[in-house]
């Protein structure tokens, strides 16, 4: 079925199951919004220029995946806002990675007009690296899959059958 999209809530993959939950443009966006101050459905609204009715559907989404929360209004009003979680905030990591290989590879010299930075000293920071436990870079070629090993709890429940 054209459009359908496949269900990767069972994957075996972390990676499958993360793009499961926050894998569209949309999701990104509206994180990437909620971490730069937005609360409310109409500055999502605002800034993304999306329908009504997907916004809504995609808020719902990152509420029912623990990505955001549903909060009063911090001014009293009647309206909602919704606010990163924990699990939510931790994205912010995805969204840098993501900001800096498009900086290096979607733009013309020149083109971009904005830069990430620290919010304290105001400058950009330094490129993400994914790091050894013992502190060595790694790089794509160092990087593989292993089956993890049961728990304890897992390996006395199937020696129990």
């Amino acid at each position: 079925m054209k459009g359908k999209r496949t269900n990767l809530d069972a994957s075996a993959c972390a990676i499958a199951r993360s793009l499961g939950v926050i894998g569209d443009w949309w999701s990104l966006l509206i994180i990437r919004d909620a971490l730069a101050g937005k609360r409310r459905f109409g500055e999502f609204q605002k800034s993304l220029g999306m329908a009504k009715n997907i916004l809504s559907v995609r808020l719902q989404k990152l509420v029912e995946h623990g990505i955001l929360a549903t909060a009063p209004a911090s001014d009293g009003t009647a309206y909602k806002e919704y606010v990163l979680t924990p699990k939510g905030k931790k994205l912010y990591l995805v969204l840098a990675a993501l900001w800096q290989w498009g900086e290096e590879f979607c733009f013309a010299p020149g083109e971009l007009t904005y830069d990430m930075v620290d919010r304290e000293t105001q400058k950009p920071f330094q490129p993400l690296e994914l790091k050894a436990r013992d502190g060595r870079v790694l790089g794509p070629g160092d990087m593989r899959t292993l089956p993890r090993r049961a728990s304890k709890a897992q390996r006395r429940a199937s020696s129990s059958r």
